[in-house]
């Protein structure tokens, strides 16, 4: 019998980001995981080195490189649609469950259970997915930070606001990767080889 569940998450590549929004550069939803992952593991990292935490990193990064999987069934909901008001919010958070469920279906009985905590949030996860989802924000921050930067002046209210979410996310690890990492978005490629 043959398992649909890999094709599908490689169709991950076809569902596009930002789509209310004229883009300068496309942006995908295995583009935005990946990017999420990178930024996802590196504040668990900042956690356990600079400030004391035991956060399983590569967890971290396994969580965040899924956080947007179901959306090769729901396709990306624009956030300002997504969270309009509670009603709409626990409607697509349910269509968001269906489709985990349907893809977990898509796999062998096997290996379900080992995929199942990327889809349903358990417990003993609930730090990590903090981080994803600070990483998540920050991913979204850069992405404006691109835009603005190639003179995409459509992008300029959303990189206000995910600045001002970034500041307001209560996280050490997201403060540390802010003070430490965030301004290099801002530069050119010469002046980040200089």
């Amino acid at each position: 019998m043959s398992s649909n569940f890999f094709a599908m998450v490689n169709r991950m590549k076809l569902i596009d980001r930002w789509a209310l929004m004229r883009n300068t550069s496309k942006e995908n939803i295995a583009e935005h995981s990946h990017s999420v992952a990178v930024i996802a593991h590196a504040l668990a990292l900042i956690g356990n080195k600079k400030f004391g935490k035991k956060y399983d990193a590569e967890r971290a990064c396994l969580l965040a490189l899924y956080h947007d999987t179901t959306e090769v069934i729901t396709g990306d909901m624009p956030t300002p649609v997504k969270y309009y008001n509670d009603n709409i919010k626990n409607v697509y958070k349910d269509v968001e469950h269906r489709a985990g469920e349907r893809l977990l279906a898509m796999l062998p009985e096997e290996f379900r259970a080992d995929y199942a905590p990327l889809f349903e949030k358990q417990e003993e996860d609930e730090e990590l997915w903090k981080l994803v989802k600070a990483a998540d924000k920050i991913s979204a921050l850069i992405k404006c930070i691109e835009e603005m930067r190639m003179g995409n002046l459509e992008f300029n209210k959303a990189l206000e606001a995910q600045e001002r979410i970034i500041d307001n996310i209560p996280l050490d690890e997201v403060r540390y990767f802010k003070d430490n990492f965030l301004d290099a978005y801002y530069l050119t490629l010469d002046e980040h080889t200089k």
